[in-house]
């Protein structure tokens, strides 16, 4: 039994080594030396040498003729696509809305950025609501005016914002509608900060909802849950109570889609 141990310690460790390799790689943007890509994984440089010998032979490594330095192949972009096809966005989070949805007693939905616009790819309906005609699967929403959208917006620079308000303006919805780039702007720096967003009446008046970021493995905002309900119900106390379960799901998910740090703000 300890024999067995040792070898299975022993192993975890090589397959650890191997993997630092890889992500240190993928972490450059010029191919690397065999000493420098040991002294960064922390190995020795026969041990280096051997891992990437291995992958070499496995074709997830390759190194330029003239120079002898290393640098990723696609074939680990292959892998992915195929996690990717059997295992997508929504149905990797489509359990957790699931809880959300019965833990909270509220509307949960998902959503991602298409052509700029939010559009939400599921949704869990709360037991006790009807959900907001929007927030249907396949159908469409503002950024500047929905948690997720705010969320979403987090990737944009601030031209890239400038371009979409010059484009899409800033429909006022609600009184409570952000209208203006500063206004907006500013949110998305208190959005930032906080780590999720809120959608405040700004929508539709009675309705609110919180939001939470979901990361790739780039750590990129590529989607967001959100709880929806009525504004008496999703009240300031209720919001506060949720937030720490909430932001734990959210990086639950996005350790599932390969974010390599639980992160607790955007």
């Amino acid at each position: 039994m300890e024999h067995s141990t040792e070898l299975k310690t022993a192993g975890n460790q090589s397959a650890e080594k191997a993997l630092r390799i890889l992500e240190y790689l993928a972490d450059q943007n010029e191919p690397m030396r065999l000493m420098d890509i040991a002294k960064e994984t922390n190995l020795n440089n026969s041990t280096a040498l051997r891992f990437l010998t291995t992958l070499l032979s496995m074709g997830y490594v390759a190194q330029e003729t003239d120079t002898s330095k290393y640098y990723l192949t696609y074939k680990l972009v292959t892998l992915g696509k195929r996690v990717n096809e059997k295992k997508p966005l929504s149905k990797i989070v489509s359990p957790y809305l699931k809880k959300i949805s019965e833990t909270l007693q509220e509307s949960a939905c998902l959503a991602i950025d298409q052509n700029s616009q939010v559009v939400y790819i599921d949704v869990k309906e709360g037991p006790r609501q009807i959900v907001k005609a929007m927030q249907r699967i396949g159908n469409i929403a503002p950024m500047h005016c929905t948690g997720i959208g705010k969320l979403l917006l987090l990737n944009y620079s601030e031209t890239q914002i400038d371009h979409l308000i010059q484009a899409q303006g800033l429909s006022r919805f609600t009184q409570y509608t952000l209208t203006t780039r500063d206004a907006l702007l500013y949110e998305l720096q208190e959005v930032r900060e906080k780590g999720y967003a809120l959608d405040n009446e700004e929508c539709e008046i009675g309705a609110r909802c919180i939001a939470f970021p979901i990361y790739d493995h780039s750590r990129k905002v590529i989607a967001g849950i959100s709880v929806t309900g009525p504004s008496i119900r999703l009240t300031d106390a209720f919001t506060n109570k949720w937030i720490p379960y909430l932001r734990q799901v959210s990086q639950q998910i996005s350790y599932e889609l390969g974010c390599p740090i639980a992160q607790s703000s955007v």
